[in-house]
């Protein structure tokens, strides 16, 4: 099991280090919106450490959350071209387009309701709320 475990590292570490795409013309929306979200988020912790950094000197203030958005960005691109992980978003993609997505007017329909069954959820909550804090406090006298 091991020797497997030492296979899948090392394809790995070599998948990181390759600058091809895997099946570029497959699942290209859902790897670029992937995409994307890894580097935004990479971008927003590496802002946060450029803030956290102010008591450094400038020059290191800005070379090490720099490097690692530098660093962050190729992993991330790399991560998505990795095949088991492309094939599956790939896979996503297929799976969506089957979705039947609703209308606009069943969607607004839908979303009617929603917010009318929770509005009357939290009137029959706040009732059963005011019911109770009635009974704990005159009633019974056990709240003051």
């Amino acid at each position: 099991m091991s020797k497997q475990k030492a296979i899948t590292a090392s394809s790995f570490l070599g998948e990181i280090f390759q600058f091809g795409f895997y099946k570029a013309s497959q699942g290209r929306i859902t790897r670029q919106v992937t995409l994307a979200t890894l580097w935004g988020t990479f971008a927003i912790g590496c802002w946060r450490l450029f803030l956290a950094l102010y008591q450094w000197t400038p020059m290191w203030q800005w070379i090490v959350p720099l490097g690692i958005l530098a660093l962050g960005v190729w992993i991330s691109f790399r991560v998505v071209n990795y095949p088991r992980f492309a094939d599956f978003l790939i896979a996503v993609e297929a799976e969506m387009n089957k979705v039947s997505w609703p209308s606009r007017t069943e969607l607004i329909r839908s979303s009617i309701v929603v917010i009318f069954v929770i509005f009357s959820l939290a009137i029959i909550l706040f009732s059963y709320d005011l019911l109770w804090r009635f009974l704990f406090k005159e009633v019974l006298g056990i709240l003051k």
